[in-house]
Formats: structure tokens, sequence, C-alpha cells
């Protein structure tokens, strides 16, 4: 392993430790952030703040918005949920202007700070720029270490600030032209929203990891993460953001670039699974729809003998539905979830953390006792929720009971802006569908296959490993976009983001 040197203001133990829970009620994989932007309305702040509350799922932990009148550049960030952020008026009064771009960031209990809430803002020759960061760049810490040598001060751990010093020492003239330039020395999984005094500016990685899609409102142009964000304002939705493609927003309306060098398209798969809303549209697939044909597939392939399908809520439910629907089997809400569970509350209470899963979760027992159950969720991590889970339904009194997920075994860690424990903490890696039947304490267990995965996704064919449609690295272990900085970082999963997206 070749061992870099590092800045000797850094924490190379903190820069490379993923920052993923280590609450067996949160043994789910974590999307790092959400993005939403809007040019043209007398109201910015208060439609970036309503489409950041749509895509609250994305990140609690903080988030912010900058916006610009004219003449000055606005902004607020704080810790926090949006509707606590920016719920008050005087708040709100403060961020005037017709353009507005916002971040919600991933929520955490491992250390954060301030100075890394989004978007950040700097000035520049040009004027302000003021960006916002969803994904993860994977030669950052090379990046970075260049540009401290040289003299660059960061103000931040964020991988995002190293992309606004490459902007900043470009030779070229334009915005437009320094980004292209900037993005031309990155690599990694990235959705960008820039704003400056001209212009709302969106962009996707080459191979269009990350989502964002354009919406408009009556004269004004937004740019966000899912769709949901442009339902809540009763926005049209126009399509989404090409791989490789720059969007450019201004007084003379929108325009489209494709600087990039085309390759083929590696759409996140786990968004349809999981990580976005189910009422959302990404890459014009409904995700509700995707998740139910999903559970079809799962019938199809791994069917059992059973009395009911119960859905480990709320991920569980589409899959669920629709495993039901293909295997003739009622479907029940089998568990009951509560919702208003806070970190809050959990963590300072280590007296109560024997309550386990119960805290979240509740076994509906009348639709339970004597039956042998099927539960669907949609995925396994660490299993340590999963064996809770199982052990609650027993204790219900179900005869027997099995379980069915939704995607492939989880057998490798993301790099590309998905928060994950380390391979040797992810269940699947350490055991096979026998071994982690076993761990959780089910009668059986199977999770949908590759090529099931692909079929509900539209593709009859299954995964081409010629011509993959998503990035599939967390189940194949195929990883599309170069890991610079993983030998940079003892072979973890770099995170220059351990205080922040």
């Amino acid at each position: 392993m070749i061992a870099l040197g590092r800045h000797p203001s850094y924490n190379p133990a903190v820069l490379s430790t993923p920052k993923y829970s280590d609450d067996a009620l949160d043994d789910k994989f974590h999307e790092e952030c959400a993005l939403f932007g809007i040019y043209g309305t007398s109201d910015a702040a208060a439609h970036t703040a309503l489409g950041l509350h749509a895509l609250q799922h994305r990140g609690q932990e903080a988030s912010g918005i900058v916006t610009f009148d004219g003449r000055l550049f606005h902004n607020h960030r704080a810790a926090g949920l949006v509707g606590d952020i920016f719920g008050t008026q005087a708040v709100m009064e403060k961020l005037v202007g017709y353009s507005a771009i916002g971040h919600n960031r991933y929520a955490t209990t491992g250390g954060s700070s301030d100075r890394n809430i989004q978007p950040i803002f700097a000035d520049f020759d040009f004027g302000g720029l003021a960006l916002a960061h969803n994904g993860n760049l994977t030669n950052a810490y090379l990046l970075r270490k260049e540009l401290v040598r040289i003299g660059c001060l960061f103000q931040s751990t964020t991988d995002t600030e190293v992309i606004n010093h490459l902007i900043a020492r470009s030779n070229y003239s334009t915005v437009v032209d320094r980004l292209i330039d900037a993005l031309g020395r990155v690599k990694g999984a990235y959705s960008l929203l820039l704003l400056t005094n001209e212009s709302l500016i969106g962009v996707r990685d080459p191979l269009g990891v990350r989502p964002l899609v354009i919406g408009r409102l009556e004269d004004a142009w937004i740019l966000a993460s899912e769709s949901c964000a442009l339902d809540i304002l009763g926005a049209r939705f126009v399509r989404d953001v090409e791989p490789g493609e720059i969007v450019i927003v201004d007084g003379s309306g929108l325009r489209s670039i494709k600087p990039f060098v085309k390759q083929k398209r590696r759409f996140c798969v786990f968004e349809h699974i999981y990580f976005a809303r189910p009422d959302s549209k990404v890459e014009g697939i409904g995700v509700y729809d995707a998740r139910k044909r999903i559970g079809m597939e799962l019938a199809k392939e791994s069917p059992v003998p059973a009395d009911v399908v119960v859905p480990v809520p709320d991920s569980g439910v589409p899959a669920a539905i629709g495993y039901a629907a293909q295997s003739g089997l009622p479907f029940e809400l089998g568990i009951i979830r509560n919702h208003y569970v806070g970190r809050t509350f959990i963590e300072p209470a280590d007296h109560i953390r024997h309550l386990g899963v119960r805290l979240k979760h509740n076994a509906n027992r009348a639709h339970i006792e004597g039956k042998r159950v099927i539960l669907v969720d949609d995925s396994i991590v660490r299993g340590t929720t999963s064996m809770k889970i199982v052990e609650m339904v027993r204790n219900a009194g179900a005869k027997e009971v099995h379980m069915r997920i939704a995607a492939p075994p989880t057998t490798d860690p993301c790099f590309y802006g998905i928060d994950t424990p380390d391979k040797d903490k992810l269940l699947a890696s350490r055991y096979d569908v026998a071994g982690m039947a076993k761990f959780i304490g089910v009668d059986s267990l199977a999770f949908v296959s590759i090529d099931g995965l692909y079929r509900a996704m539209g593709l009859p064919a299954g995964r081409d490993p010629a011509a993959p449609a998503f990035c599939d690295a967390c189940f194949t272990g195929d990883y599309p976009i170069a890991l610079d900085d993983v030998l940079g970082v003892e072979d973890r999963q770099l995170s220059l983001l351990v205080e922040s997206l």
C-alpha cells in the first residue's frame, strides 16, 4: 500500500473514516444531500425552502439557502430541519432575490461543523459564486493536497471546496469555462448547482451517477435533485439534466452545453431502490412503480409458502405491495412505525437503549400471530435492525418468519456520495445467504437477483457488463469511476466529507 504524506492540519483517522451511524435503529444507507435552485421569480427563497422541504429525506442535519437580488448575495445556513431553519418571517425577509440555490445536508451522529454547511460562497474576480454539491469526488484528497502545497487556504473539510479553488485558479475568463476547466481535473460522482451574479448553473458528472432534474414554474426555471421538489410548487417537470451536461439559466432563458467526452450512463440504482422519494420520477422511471416491480420480480424468483406479506416500514412498502400482488398473498401492515423518534431523544438516553427497535417499530399482533410471515425490506446493511425486527415479529406470535430483500446482497461500500460502512461491516461481505439467514434469525432469506433488478428497471436482458445502465458497485464491486484517493487513505472510503455534505 502506498502511504502518502498528509498536511499537518489533517487528521488522517477522521479523514478516512466514513460517517456511518452506529445506531442500531438507523441501519440504512444514507444519501448525502439534496439540491434545489430557482431563477426568475420574486420569491426565490420561499420557493427554495419549500423545495428543500420536499427533499428533506435526502438530508436532515443542516440546510442552507443563498439568494441574489441583482446587487448583493444573501445567505442563511444552520443545523436542523428545513422547517425549523426557514420557518420564521425574520429569516425569510433577509433572503431577498429573484434567484436562489439551497442544500440539505445528510444527518449523522459524527462530528459536524457549521463551516461545512452548504451552499458555500466565495467572491471571485468575476463576482460572487455560491456552490452546492451532491456526491463525492474520488480524487479530492490528492487535489486538496496539491492545492494546499501551492498556497490555497481551505475553510472547510468538504470536497466541494476543492472545486471552488480549481475554479479560482483557472486561467479562463467566463464562469462556465472556468467550471469546465475545474471539472476536467476532478473524478467522482457529482451534481452541482452554482449561483452567480448573472446565472443559475447546474451540472451532472459524465456518468450521471447522481440525479438532477429541470422544472418550469411560469417564467422561472428550477433545478432540483428529484421531481417531488417540483410537485410541491406546482411546477412542471421538463426533463432530467443529461450526464455530462451543463445547463445555464439566465435572463435569456435556458441553454445547454455538453463539453465532456460522452460515457456510458451509470445512474445510481439505489436511488430507485431506496433513496429517492416514492412519488419522484428519476431518469424517466417512476420510483414507486419501479419498487413495486422489484417486489414482483422477487416473488417470481423466491416464492415461499406463507400466509401474509408484511413490509418493513416505510421503505419496504412498495416492494411488499408488488410481492403480494405477484404471489397472490394478502398484504398487511404487520409492523407499525413510530415516525416521531428523533436522535435528540435516543442518543442521550442510554438507559432506554435496551428497548432497541421497539422505539421505532411495533408489531401489529393481530395480523402476525399464528401466521407464516414474509417480511419485505429494501436492503440489508449490517443486519442489526433486521435481526431485531425478526425477533419482534416472532415475539408477536408468528409461526414462521421469511425475509425477502428488494435489492441484491450489499457486498461493497459506496465511494460516490452514499454513506456506507466499511466492507467488513457489511453483512453480505461476511456471510453467504444461509449465514445471513442464521444471523438475523429467519426461516428463509432471499434477495432479488441483479438480473431481476434490471428487469424491474425495464431492461429485459438484465445486466450487460459491456453496457450497464446503472452504477451497481455496492452489489457487484464494479466501480465505474477511478478511486484515486483510496490509495491515500489506507484502502478505506474517502471522507473529506467527515464533516460535510
